[in-house]
């Protein structure tokens, strides 16, 4: 996907910009109209709808009448219905599972969102040509998205009718926050947005669990285990990431000793969760840990379950991936590792979280700037959070 939006984005955007600047030419000034319509696009990621929260509800504050779309790929879907902001029928889906159907899928999504007459797109995605091809296509009267201004690289066309500069040097839901702000300043303002984010601002939904879905992710626990009746702590490990980041993994050995650790606490826990994708690995570290009170749930999760299964468990061990920012929703405590990426721009909001982090001269290598790939060829930036670190810092929470 990175080598499409580079190889053939880069070009479809030159020459929509051309098409664009001769139309302007001819094209009469009109009145600036206020949005009746507004899609939001975040393709991948999952991670970052629950950063982008604050924006939704900010847009909702200052546009109260305008209806919500939203464009992503299919396997993100349930991270957007699950904040329960947005009307399920205006989420649009692209599938990604090969070349033939995201090509098929996006123009049909072209398609009916032109005859939603979408009145402004807010591009989330950082500096992908995709999506800024997306928000031109659909027809958008107006388009607020990242630019790059006199960075060099990232070209993504000259698309966009309000140009914010990412700053990598905030908290990415600041930096969410600033693309509705920015659609609310004066256009010849450059950059936009050139006012201050107020930390009450940023809010994160709180997901609870109802009386029914708690008895069946207890039974669905009991089933696999019936000695999780007597559970003192329910310990969730999360030892995956995204493949889109991969470096982003705390060792298989670590979260093994880990484990063997925690479950010499009475009334201790452990549970692996995981896509289908990741089962295997998670059958490995499960086999290798040998205890009766480790239980390996990969795959056998659905994503609300997944949430429900947050708001019974004590604690979340887990790498820099999706489930940081969803654990946040809940009142798990949250213990996450960082390394390749910074926690200064994506680090959880919640209260109940804690971040590892050697804080490496190379570290963070993967940003916005490079299509989050980096050349490390070892993460010496998560090796060096040692086993007995973490585990001293667990000790006090088991003992609280």
């Amino acid at each position: 996907m990175r080598i499409l939006d580079r190889k053939i984005g880069v070009p479809l955007c030159f020459i929509l910009t051309c098409v664009h600047s001769i139309k302007k030419i001819f094209k009469k000034p009109c009145k600036t109209k206020k949005p009746d319509k507004i899609l939001f696009l975040k393709l991948s990621e999952m991670g970052s709808m629950v950063l982008a929260y604050p924006l939704f509800k900010k847009t909702i504050k200052m546009l109260p009448e305008a209806r919500l779309y939203f464009l992503t790929f299919t396997e993100n879907r349930y991270a957007v219905d699950i904040l329960n902001i947005l009307p399920k029928n205006n989420v649009f889906t692209i599938d990604s599972d090969n070349f033939h159907r995201f090509l098929s899928s996006s123009l049909r999504t072209i398609w009916k969102l032109r005859k939603e007459k979408i009145t402004l797109a807010i591009d989330m995605e950082l500096f992908a040509r995709s999506t800024a091809l997306l928000s031109f296509l659909i027809g958008a009267r107006y388009k607020v998205g990242y630019f790059r201004f006199h960075n060099e690289g990232l070209y993504r066309g000259d698309l966009l009718t309000h140009k914010v500069a990412f700053n990598p040097h905030i908290h990415m839901a600041y930096n969410l926050l600033n693309l509705i702000y920015a659609f609310d300043s004066h256009s010849i303002e450059i950059p936009l947005n050139k006012k201050s984010i107020d930390n009450k601002d940023i809010i994160i939904p709180k997901l609870t669990i109802s009386e029914e879905s708690r008895k069946k992710i207890i039974k669905k626990l009991e089933n696999e285990n019936r000695d999780l009746f007597d559970a003192k702590k329910i310990i969730l490990l999360n030892p995956n990431s995204s493949d889109i980041i991969p470096l982003r993994k705390w060792p298989s050995d670590n979260y093994i000793q880990l484990a063997r650790l925690l479950l010499k606490h009475d009334g201790v826990f452990v549970i692996l969760t995981g896509t289908s994708s990741e089962k295997k690995e998670a059958d490995f570290i499960c086999r290798s840990i040998k205890s009766k009170k480790c239980i390996n749930l990969a795959g056998k999760t659905s994503f609300s379950e997944l949430i429900d299964l947050y708001n019974v468990s004590d604690i979340l061990i887990t790498n820099d991936s999706g489930p940081v920012h969803f654990s946040t929703m809940t009142n798990i405590k949250t213990f996450a590792f960082f390394g390749p990426e910074t926690p200064a721009l994506y680090g959880p909001l919640g209260k109940n979280c804690h971040v590892f982090y050697a804080h490496y001269g190379c570290s963070p290598c993967v940003s916005a700037f490079n299509q989050r790939k980096s050349a490390c060829n070892n993460n010496k930036c998560l090796k060096a959070i040692s086993v007995q670190e973490v585990y001293e810092k667990l000790k006090k929470e088991l003992n609280s």
